[in-house]
């Protein structure tokens, strides 16, 4: 039952990695510290509004039928099969263009707030849906944002369409740093680099290493999960965008990660540690080689097994 004509709620989602080395548009783990926040309130008039968009330094498009977080509402309406009236605010905590899921988060903050105003009559599985028609309009239909910001850990998204995706374990005491560069790279433009046909050594390389990942991860086997982390394909021409990135990487693999690599479409980059104190370390040689190359970062300590969207 929804809740009553002037009652608020508020939502958080989680940033995202995506692809992970060789999982494109197939892997995906949920991020803690860092996401986006929407106000949704019930109001009279049936139908989404957008109230207001802030922390987006004025360049995402401010209706509801043009922005991800009132485009995943209207869909949450309608797969509750439920006409009320809901206003957002959508406070943007995720830089655009990080490679971090922004335009997801967005999107399933706003579809689990409307799920709370309606009285949760959907579960998050249910929601993918919902915010997959939200990416389908501004950066694809894939779900390895969405699924890890809705469900939280590390997802495997076997199929689109028909939707199928599968919680992994994640090995025990992983850490994640994400190293931002203070550059942008819009996903269109990081979807036109990749190659239109993969060589078939390309592909015999990124299926092992993918089975290999999964593996590791079922098993906990550290060792085999480094080995894992490896793209033959996608992360070197998305690289080349990023000034500094080739050299990033290196420098984390040198200082001790596990695995590094381009988390989505870029400029922002992982490494995979074996504890907080190793995060650190593997952090400041990335930032140091970016430095090298002009470039300034951010950086975001995370445990790789993180919750997903919730109320707040």
């Amino acid at each position: 039952m929804a809740l009553p004509i002037g009652t608020t709620v508020r939502a958080f989602a989680p940033a995202s990695v995506s692809n992970l080395g060789s999982g494109f548009d197939v892997l995906g783990l949920a991020v803690d510290g860092a996401g986006d926040t929407v106000l949704a309130r019930r109001i009279a008039e049936p139908g989404v509004r957008l109230d207001a968009v802030r922390g987006d330094g004025g360049v995402l498009p401010t209706t509801a039928e043009a922005n991800t977080a009132g485009i995943a509402a209207k869909a949450t309406l309608e797969l509750a099969g439920v006409d009320i009236g809901v206003a957002l605010e959508l406070d943007k905590g995720l830089p655009i263009g990080s490679g971090l899921g922004s335009s997801a988060a967005s999107a399933v903050a706003a579809s689990w707030a409307v799920n709370l105003l309606l009285g949760k009559p959907l579960r998050k599985r249910d929601l993918i849906e919902a915010c997959l028609e939200a990416e389908a309009a501004i950066a694809g239909r894939h779900a390895d944002n969405v699924a890890p910001s809705l469900l939280g850990g590390l997802v495997l998204v076997r199929r689109v369409d028909p939707l199928d995706v599968v919680r992994l374990p994640v090995p025990q005491g992983l850490v994640l740093a994400v190293i931002t560069p203070d550059l942008v790279v819009h996903t269109k433009m990081a979807r036109e680099v990749l190659p239109d046909a993969i060589p078939l050594p390309s592909l015999v390389s990124n299926t092992a290493d993918i089975a290999a990942f999964v593996t590791a991860c079922f098993t906990g086997d550290l060792t085999l999960f480094a080995r894992s982390i490896g793209d033959a394909v996608v992360a070197p021409k998305r690289t080349e965008l990023i000034r500094g990135g080739a050299h990033a990487i290196e420098a984390a693999l040198a200082a001790g990660a596990l695995g590094s690599s381009v988390s989505g479409a870029g400029p922002s980059l992982f490494a995979f540690c074996r504890s907080q104190r190793q995060a650190e370390h593997v952090a400041r040689a990335a930032q140091d080689a970016l430095r090298a190359n002009g470039v300034e970062s951010r950086v975001l300590l995370s445990p790789a097994d993180c919750p997903g969207v919730r109320q707040v």
